[in-house]
C-alpha cells in the first residue's frame, strides 16, 4: 500500500514562486504558526513547495519543532511561514522519510510563536490510537481550509476518509475534537471527491522516538 501511497502523496506538494524578505531582529517572535498554518519549503532559486504544518511543540531538549508531510521537503531545506514571507526563514527540515511520509522541522524559537488553534482546528492533546469508522475527522489546510469527513478505514498506520483536500493541504492536521490523530498526505483520483489518506500520529511518534533524537514530543 505504501508504494502506491508515496506516488499519490507526490501530487500534493504545490509548487509556488517565493518572495522572501530578509526580516529583522525582534524582541518577540513575529511569525505565528500552528497546526493548519501554510508553510513554504525552499527548493532553490525562487521556488518552494507549499504545504501545511501538522502541529508544533517541543521535544525533550525543549527545541521548538513541527511536523509536515515528508514529500514536502528534505533534510536541510529552509522553511518560511506562507503568511509571513517578509520575516524570512524561520526553520529548517531536520528529518524526512518516505515510508511514513512525514518530516520534522526545527523552528527558531526567537522568531516563531506557536499557536494551539488555526482556522477552526484546536490541538490540545495527541491520540495515538488510530481513528476508526465512523469517526468524524476534521482538518485545516492552507488550500481548502477547514473541512471534515467520515473515517472510512484505518490499518493502524494510515487512515482513509472523506475529508476534502487538495494540492497544498499535505501535512494538514487530522483531529477528532481537539485530539491530533494524524496528518493529510494524499488523495485518490480527484481533489475533494476521491478519498483522502494520511499517516496516523502513533507511528510517527514511534519513529521520532526510535530513529531521531526528537524524543517525548509534546504539543506546546
Amino acid at each position: 500500500m505504501f508504494k502506491k501511497f508515496a506516488v499519490l502523496a507526490a501530487t500534493l506538494a504545490a509548487a509556488v514562486t517565493l518572495v522572501v524578505g530578509t526580516g529583522t531582529a525582534s524582541a518577540a517572535p513575529t511569525t505565528a504558526l500552528g497546526g493548519g498554518s501554510g508553510i513554504l519549503i525552499l527548493k532553490g532559486g525562487d521556488k518552494a513547495a507549499a504545504c501545511t504544518l501538522t502541529t508544533i511543540g517541543h521535544d525533550y531538549r525543549n527545541r521548538l519543532i513541527g511536523l509536515t508531510a515528508g514529500h514536502c521537503g528534505t533534510a536541510g531545506q529552509s522553511v518560511v511561514g506562507e503568511n509571513f514571507q517578509r520575516n524570512g526563514v524561520v526553520g529548517k527540515v531536520t528529518y524526512s522519510t518516505p515510508d511514513l511520509d512525514f518530516a520534522i522541522i526545527e523552528f527558531d524559537a526567537a522568531k516563531v510563536a506557536p499557536l494551539r488553534s488555526v482556522g477552526g482546528v484546536t490541538i490540545r492533546s495527541i491520540q495515538t490510537a488510530p481513528p476508526r469508522f465512523p469517526d468524524i475527522g476534521c482538518k485545516t489546510g492552507r488550500t481548502t481550509g477547514n473541512t471534515c469527513g467520515v473515517t472510512l478505514f484505518s490499518d493502524g498506520t494510515a487512515h482513509f476518509s472523506t475529508i476534502c483536500i487538495a494540492e497544498g493541504d499535505s501535512g494538514s492536521p487530522v483531529v477528532l475534537g481537539n485530539r491530533l490523530v494524524g496528518m493529510i498526505n494524499a488523495f485518490y483520483y480527484v481533489a475533494c471527491i476521491g478519498p483522502e489518506t494520511g499517516t496516523n500520529i502513533g507511528p510517527i511518534l514511534t519513529r521520532m522516538n526510535t530513529a531521531t533524537d526528537n524524543h517525548n514530543y509534546r504539543v506546546f
